[in-house]
């Protein structure tokens, strides 16, 4: 038996603070009738419906994608290009991407079909480091590299205290390697930083998500993440720290 408002929300229809909303304001049956508590526990064999339309309730998956360069971190894509589910042609289920990574930066990714660990994942309280490597034009100096450290202001806002480390440098053609760890998560975040202190990204990729990391994977691979580490990604979530 699960709580009404959990099933809503791993069935990926709302976070599970809208579904009791919805409850609340009875949109929500069970097995034809409206439900108006919080505290109802529903087994598989209720009938659930959310504003008239019944609720698939799947066993939740959990995967990690390298991501290769040059596709969409999306279900679907009008212009026909490649998305990440493309890669999971196989699974029966309905899956989406926690997150996103741009179209020509490759790395880590973790898609799922519960909707409440995505919104968990997703929430800015909730600190997950993310760790990038760049490849920038140009060499930064310390001053620039600092100001990566402290936070630059973008269009959006100051971003907050990122880890920065130069991987390597290549004189001759005036490039260094960069690792940058942030625990943001705002759309093109680290190349507008790049940007912003005059050296932008030639190349991208996510290499770290938390304590999951690509080794022994190829951009395309796939695997399914562990019951372990789907509980130590909640309690990193929820309580930001890995203790487990």
């Amino acid at each position: 038996m699960e709580r009404l408002q959990k099933v809503i929300a791993h069935a990926g229809i709302a976070s599970r603070r809208k579904a009791e909303k919805l409850i609340l304001e009875g949109k929500v049956k069970v097995n034809g009738n409206v439900v108006r508590e919080l505290g109802v526990k529903v087994s598989d064999q209720d009938q659930v419906e959310v504003n008239g339309i019944p609720v698939e309730r799947e066993e939740p998956v959990y995967y990690m994608l390298y991501k290769p360069r040059g596709v969409i971190s999306s279900v679907k894509d009008e212009k026909g290009r490649k998305v990440v589910t493309d890669f999971f042609k196989e699974l029966d289920k309905r899956i989406y991407p926690i997150g996103r990574l741009d179209y020509d930066t490759s790395g880590l990714l973790l898609l799922t079909n519960d909707g409440e660990f995505a919104n968990l994942l997703m929430h800015p309280r909730y600190k997950i480091e993310k760790v990038y490597i760049a490849k920038v034009k140009g060499i930064p100096n310390k001053t620039e590299l600092k100001q990566l450290e402290k936070g630059v202001l973008l269009e959006d806002g100051m971003t907050l205290p990122a880890k920065v480390k130069v991987k390597s440098i290549d004189k001759r053609k005036k490039t260094a390697i960069i690792e940058l760890a942030i625990h943001e998560g705002r759309n093109r975040q680290v190349r507008r930083m790049f940007e912003k202190i005059g050296h932008p990204v030639m190349k991208l990729k996510r290499e770290k998500y938390a304590f999951l990391d690509l080794q022994g994977m190829n951009p395309g691979d796939i695997r399914e993440l562990t019951p372990h580490e789907v509980k130590q990604l909640r309690a990193l979530a929820q309580f930001g720290h890995h203790s487990l």
